[in-house]
C-alpha cells in the first residue's frame, strides 16, 4: 500500500467466501480505548459486516479487544461502531444491497494519516463449488510456478 499507511488488521477470509466488487473507504467513530487498543493491532474483522440503517452505515461484530490500562472506562468489544461516508456513497450502499442481495463486507481496518480507516467491499457470496474452483485454479498456477522454477535450474 502507499506510504504512511500501516495495516492494523485484515479479513483475508473475506477474498476467498465473496467475490469483492467495489471498495470503499470510511472512517471509524471510535472512544478513546478502542484507538489505543486498535493501534496496537488488536482488532479482528473474521465475522464481521457492515450495514445500512436509518441512512447510517454501521460496523456490526468486529472486535476490538479491551485495552489493558482503560479499567473501569474500556469499551464493550464487539459492540456496533459508526461508519463514516458521504452521503453519496451511504444511499449507494444501501441501495445495491437492498436490491442486488451484495454484502458489505470489512477487508482492513488501517491507519492513515493518524486517523483509523476501514476498507469495506461490495461483496457478493461464493458458492460452494465456486471456492473449490479457485482453489483448483491457485494449485494449478502454483504447480506450473513451481515446473517453471526446476527447469530453469537445470
Amino acid at each position: 500500500m502507499a506510504e504512511g499507511i500501516k495495516i492494523l488488521s485484515e479479513n483475508r477470509r473475506a477474498g476467498h467466501n465473496y467475490y469483492l466488487l467495489e471498495r470503499f473507504e470510511a472512517g471509524l467513530v471510535l472512544t478513546g480505548t478502542e484507538v489505543k487498543s486498535a493501534r496496537d493491532g488488536k482488532v479482528q474483522l473474521l465475522d464481521s459486516y457492515a450495514e445500512v440503517r436509518n441512512g447510517e452505515a454501521w460496523l456490526v461484530n468486529a472486535h476490538i479487544s479491551q485495552y489493558s490500562h482503560g479499567n473501569r472506562e474500556n469499551h464493550d468489544p464487539v459492540r456496533e461502531r459508526k461508519l463514516l461516508l458521504h452521503r453519496r456513497e451511504i444511499d449507494k450502499l444501501s441501495g445495491k444491497t437492498r436490491e442486488k442481495g451484495l454484502a458489505l463486507i470489512p477487508t482492513k481496518v488501517y491507519l492513515k494519516d493518524g486517523m483509523i480507516k476501514c476498507e469495506l467491499a461490495l461483496a457478493r457470496g461464493k458458492k460452494m463449488h465456486d471456492k473449490r474452483d479457485a482453489d483448483r485454479e491457485r494449485t494449478m498456477e502454483a504447480e506450473a510456478r513451481a515446473a517453471r522454477g526446476t527447469r530453469r535450474t537445470l
